[in-house]
């Protein structure tokens, strides 16, 4: 499995322009079977979120669509929908035929405000897509293991996308490895880089950590890059059958 990732510098509250950024980068990246942006990649995270909400099935849901057939990839991101009067943080997973799923984030950020404004998700999500079984999660959802616990083996690769603030990048460059090591599968920490509308910085830190903890792909600190790693499912499956842990999760 050929993942590719983006650790975007977002450009504050306007969704054409990260749209036209992220498809110039689709254009020359390697080829893969995943691609993944940081969470709400089309406005950055604020305040403003709430304000710049999309129907479900409004413009970036269906540049997507069409990102995800011409590239013929699996396009993951997260962007704020409003349905029913309610917002939600809502990533979504679109396949090369343009079919679709969703996960709204469960764990909205109360410190900054998110939670105010943003409709907390209740549903656990995982799909499938080539033979990988794959959990999204966002951000602040990383923080809470008993959410992401993989009790039964029900996953293979978490993917978190992010916009995690470079004052705290400890704890996320160690929760991810975390989430891996315990968790016994591959993580994807998507997350942005660059400074927001309101002055917030983001050193990014975006990784791919294997079911070990090591990172087997890793974006430099603070700037706008993309990242392409292969996964080998074989090296998963040996590692859990050698070492079945998940028979003792509680």
């Amino acid at each position: 499995m050929v993942v590719t990732f983006y650790q975007q510098n977002i450009v504050w509250g306007d969704a054409e322009a990260n749209r036209r950024n992220v498809e110039k980068v689709l254009a020359t990246a390697p080829r893969s079977d995943i691609f993944v942006v940081p969470e709400t990649f089309t406005t950055g995270f604020g305040d403003h979120m709430a304000a710049l909400a999309e129907v479900p099935e409004g413009p970036t849901l269906r540049w997507a669509q069409e990102m995800a057939s011409k590239h013929d990839l699996l396009f993951v991101g997260t962007w704020i929908v409003k349905e029913k009067g309610k917002c939600y943080n809502r990533l979504h997973w679109i396949f090369p035929d343009g079919t679709y799923g969703t996960y709204d984030k469960a764990h909205t950020f109360r410190v900054s405000g998110e939670y105010d404004i943003i409709c907390r998700g209740t549903q656990r999500k995982v799909f499938e897509y080539k033979g990988w079984k794959i959990k999204p999660a966002v951000c602040y959802d990383l923080r809470f293991p008993k959410w992401l616990r993989n009790d039964h083996l029900d996953y293979d690769l978490l993917l978190v996308c992010a916009n995690w603030p470079g004052s705290r990048h400890q704890a996320w460059t160690t929760l991810i490895k975390a989430r891996a090591i315990e968790n016994l599968c591959y993580v994807l920490g998507c997350n942005r880089s660059g400074v927001d509308g309101v002055g917030g910085n983001y050193t990014g830190n975006s990784a791919l950590i294997d079911f070990k903890g090591f990172p087997l792909a890793e974006a430099e600190a603070g700037v706008d890059q993309l990242v392409t790693v292969t996964l080998d499912k074989g090296k998963l499956d040996t590692f859990r059958q050698h070492w079945p842990l998940y028979l003792d999760f509680d």
